[in-house]
């Protein structure tokens, strides 16, 4: 059996410094994807949308590693990567403390080898295991390229990621470069510790913007 060892492979995307900011150039990659909104009243922690979403992403996830690894010829193995979601405000009125204000895309990255008909199996089994359900009818496989890109090891709540930003941006004004999140770029972060389950202080997210050069 093969193995893809797509954490090792991608280190500096997954687990950059937290000490220090860093400039990346993000390539192509592929993911498992999905579109939802939070609902109003709500927010990522208690949003039904954004738990469904999370569910239906881990299912197909790992359907297609275990039906990879299985395969009689030309298995694989690899390991299921994290959660990352890109965040968007739904109106005009940016308000990021409004958090029933957010759109959002979760998503997993996969390897290479999954194609467009492997997937689309996998959903197949996804449904006949767990029965169908709208929100499986939203997953797609995309590829995704971010480019240039500042980002950084976040650690603690989410609500003090600003402080974590304001040292990825200093690096990027530092190298002629300018936050390019709003109508032409998503605030990205990567969740690498369970919210449900770590203390707040010691959680881990990669906390990644897309950069455009500061004369344009």
């Amino acid at each position: 059996m093969k193995t893809l060892d797509l954490k090792k492979e991608l280190k500096y995307l997954y687990a950059p410094s937290a000490k220090k900011a860093e400039i990346v150039n993000v390539p192509r990659l592929q993911f498992a994807m999905i579109d939802g909104v939070i609902e109003k009243g709500k927010e990522p922690g208690n949003s039904p949308a954004f738990a469904e979403a999370t569910q239906a992403l881990y299912s197909i996830s790992y359907t297609l590693k275990f039906m990879l690894k299985k395969r009689k010829t030309n298995a694989f193995d690899y390991p299921v990567m994290p959660l990352e979601g890109l965040w968007g405000i739904q109106d005009v009125n940016v308000d990021v403390g409004k958090k029933d204000n957010w759109s959002f895309t979760l998503m997993i990255l996969q390897p290479n080898i999954i194609t467009k008909d492997i997937f689309a199996d996998g959903l197949e089994q996804v449904r006949k295991k767990k029965g169908d359900s709208p929100i499986l009818s939203k997953l797609r496989l995309s590829h995704f390229e971010e480019g240039i890109c500042v980002q950084m090891m976040h650690i603690g709540p989410y609500a003090t990621e600003p402080a974590t930003i304001e040292i990825m941006l200093a690096l990027a004004t530092k190298n002629g470069y300018r936050d390019n999140v709003g109508p032409n770029g998503l605030h990205h972060e990567i969740y690498l510790g369970d919210p449900r389950k770590a203390n707040p202080a010691k959680l881990k997210t990669v906390v990644r913007h897309p950069l455009r050069k500061g004369n344009t």
